[in-house]
């Protein structure tokens, strides 16, 4: 199937929570025991195609999950959160925070939007930066794919803002799920490979 052209004048590269706190081993989720091969593999799986949009003179937006500190410093988690990750404690996910930040492997990032939820849109600025500086498509990758990518990408849908989903540039905490997440997505927007994306913005 042909597809249209990327114009990187409109183009945006969105990593989705590509944060130490989820993938370093000193983060917070290796902490806890929770992690995965296929997450900890994608900054170094990505690092070409953000190497050479950033050369192109692409935007490279990433998002990044933010656990606000509340009165005390304790953070302001959801329930579902506290119970499906018990081990968050003060300071992880924190503003600022080196855990908090991008992975290194994938800076410089051109801009960055705090999130507090799955989604990337939601009660964030994202919108406004992407309608203020003229970009109408995301290649889209990062983690997990069931949960902040798969949010991200179906509200972009509903805001008229184009979408590709980098296939084995996302992942979960299962490959089944990744796998289930991916086929959920491709009635919303185009599925592509790393390679095939790489290919498209070298011809562009």
């Amino acid at each position: 199937m042909a597809h249209t052209p990327i114009d990187l004048r409109t183009t945006a590269l969105l990593l989705a929570d590509l944060q130490n706190d989820f993938i370093d081993p000193r983060g917070a989720y290796a902490r806890g025991g929770q992690s995965a091969p296929e997450i900890v593999a994608l900054p170094h799986r990505i690092k070409p195609l953000a190497d050479l949009m950033r050369a192109r003179g692409a935007v490279i937006i990433a998002t990044q999950f933010t656990l606000v500190p509340g009165r005390g410093g304790d953070p302001i988690i959801s329930p579902h959160l506290k119970r499906l990750r018990p081990f968050l404690r003060a300071g992880d996910f924190a503003p600022g925070s080196w855990g908090n930040a991008t992975v290194d492997a994938l800076q410089p990032v051109d801009i960055v939007v705090e999130k507090v939820a799955y989604s990337a849109f939601y009660m964030s600025r994202l919108e406004w930066v992407l309608r203020k500086i003229g970009i109408t498509q995301l290649l889209v990758a990062g983690i997990v794919t069931n949960g902040g990518v798969a949010s991200t990408v179906r509200d972009a849908h509903v805001r008229d803002i184009d979408t590709i989903v980098l296939e084995d540039g996302c992942a979960a905490f299962s490959p089944a799920v990744h796998a289930t997440a991916i086929d959920a997505l491709r009635p919303v927007g185009r599925v592509a490979t790393i390679a095939e994306i790489l290919a498209d913005v070298e011809a562009a």
